[in-house]
């Protein structure tokens, strides 16, 4: 927040607000609407889109705030340069709009959400998104696609990628030199589903797929694949390590990072490209960790003299994350600064593939991420290629065309893709972009 504040408190001062408009108006969209307009100087939300009207309406009916609804892109741009809050059904419209500075899409999709990105790139919007399944996917591409409109195209502030970013950024600007980035997480049970988080979920408020995408281990997949992806690190194996210090119990008394780590270090391989990682029972939970090691001896007594150990591996740790209180940070980094808080650095490094989560027969259609049919695991991108492993993020909305095993991984052989999708480009065209199996540095976007 350190000068993003005087910026901002500049713009309030100056009367040129940052004007946003938010795309999905559920649990995390709505509460970004109620930061910025809040708590934010300098930044406005001039409209909301969702796929129905009642939830943009009440984003800013909870705030007392009475919006017009207006659809297509000549009626969004005519209310907001009256000053008028505007809801619409029309998310294309919405990013394309005049009066938009920067599109924030937060609707948990992937092809809804493919085609909204699109668009606002191509109309010249920044892009500030709460989505790593589409990023997970096709981030690569649309980062491409953003630079060659002259646009930021990047992750949030507050939700753990971005946060591990953050710390990833000042670990390297110390002169250390990371080599694992990690996320903590409370519970990792594969077979989660709706039905078992339902309870969880009415009691917070959240939808239970959802929910059970945080708990069979789909959400944690993404988010570390989009931060290797933006680092150039990779994953140690196939679903990536994740020692777990619960025992399988969600209540267990949690154990100090500090001593969890140590789990790591023989997968670290010096002068490798770094690992992403997460470790299940730790504290401070639900935070992030950064290791990382430094060659100079004289910097390593300091950095014990500080209190962070002997090394050779060196634990920095962020204690929250806080989600949509952090997002207008984003937005202002983009739009005021240039800066992305994370975004991929050319080609993908790992991705996110479909496990059956049952038996899975002819006819099934994987529906949603933490439904009932499928979970995701991450895993190194030249081997996705490499055997034709079905992303989870195109495996929605697809059927089955064959039987498969309960927990193997699933292959585009196995399932029927629907005509027309905007998702299977952009995925084409990323491989056709960016060539698997030639050395990192020659698949970097230039």
């Amino acid at each position: 927040m350190i000068i993003v504040d005087t910026a901002l408190a500049r713009c309030e001062a100056e009367g040129r607000p940052i004007r946003v408009g938010v795309v999905g108006a559920g649990f995390q969209g709505a509460a970004i609407v109620r930061q910025i307009t809040t708590s934010t100087p300098g930044m406005q939300v001039a409209a909301v889109a969702n796929r129905h009207i009642d939830k943009a309406i009440d984003a800013f009916k909870a705030l007392g705030i009475d919006p017009v609804v207006r659809e297509g892109r000549g009626a969004i741009e005519a209310a907001i340069s009256c000053g008028q809050s505007v809801a619409t059904e029309d998310a294309t419209a919405l990013a394309t709009a005049d009066g938009i500075d920067v599109v924030v899409e937060v609707t948990g999709s992937v092809n809804y959400a493919a085609e909204v990105v699109l668009a606002a790139i191509s109309a010249g919007k920044h892009v500030v998104q709460m989505n790593a399944e589409l990023d997970g996917t096709v981030g690569p591409i649309l980062k491409r696609k953003a630079d060659a409109a002259g646009v930021i195209y990047s992750f949030s502030d507050g939700d753990q990628p971005g946060v591990q970013m953050n710390l990833y950024r000042f670990v390297r600007g110390l002169g250390v030199r990371p080599v694992l980035c990690g996320n903590i997480k409370g519970l990792h049970d594969p077979y989660r589903n709706p039905t078992t988080q339902k309870p969880f979920a009415e009691r917070w408020g959240q939808k239970p797929a959802m929910v059970a995408s945080f708990a069979d281990g789909t959400k944690i997949s993404y988010e570390q694949a989009i931060v290797a992806n933006g680092t150039g690190f990779k994953v140690a194996r196939r679903g990536m390590i994740g020692p777990d210090f619960s025992g399988g119990d969600p209540y267990a008394p949690l154990r100090p990072l500090e001593e969890t780590v140590a789990a790591f270090t023989d997968h670290l391989i010096a002068d490798g490209p770094g690992l992403v990682d997460y470790v299940v029972g730790a504290r401070p939970g639900p935070g992030v960790f950064v290791l990382g090691t430094h060659d100079d001896p004289r910097q390593r007594h300091f950095l014990n003299l500080y209190k962070l150990g002997s090394g050779p591996y060196f634990c920095f740790h962020t204690p929250y994350h806080l989600c949509h209180f952090e997002v207008p940070i984003s937005i202002a980094r983009a739009a005021l600064f240039g800066d992305a808080v994370l975004a991929p650095r050319g080609g993908p490094e790992v991705g996110v593939i479909a496990v059956a989560k049952t038996d899975l027969v002819p006819g099934d259609i994987i529906s949603e991420f933490g439904g009932y049919h499928a979970y995701g695991v991450a895993e190194n991108s030249e081997i996705i290629s490499r055997d034709r492993l079905l992303p989870l993020g195109i495996a929605l909305g697809c059927r089955i065309a064959r039987r498969v095993a309960k927990n193997s991984v699933l292959t585009f052989a196995d399932i029927e893709i629907p005509a027309g999708r905007t998702i299977d480009a952009l995925y084409a065209e990323q491989e056709a972009h960016f060539p698997i199996g030639t050395p990192a540095q020659a698949r970097v976007s230039v």
